[in-house]
């Protein structure tokens, strides 16, 4: 029994460790952190774009379609590009 209430005091302690360190950016900065890729700024400065955009970019530029990149209509999103047709320059 006792073993059992020690542990449970080690997780809950822990839980609460780990709470607050992921909320230290809220409390000192004033935001949450931005772990979205698609919609983090400083990655997209550095070009880094998520796996599914990347893949879904390559599979429209075989068929023959733009990608996010030149289709003004998307928000920066992974999942919200659409296929649009490529205009003829």
């Amino acid at each position: 029994m006792k073993t059992i209430l020690v542990v449970v005091i080690v997780s809950i302690v822990v839980v609460a460790f780990f709470m607050l360190a992921l909320s230290l950016t809220q409390i000192f900065k004033g935001h949450p952190i931005q772990s979205e890729i698609s919609t983090n700024p400083h990655m997209k400065e550095r070009g880094i774009k998520c796996a599914m955009q990347q893949e879904r970019e390559a599979q429209m530029e075989a068929m023959g379609l733009e990608g996010c990149d030149t289709n003004p209509s998307c928000n920066g999103e992974c999942g919200a590009c659409g296929a649009v047709e490529k205009r003829e320059a």
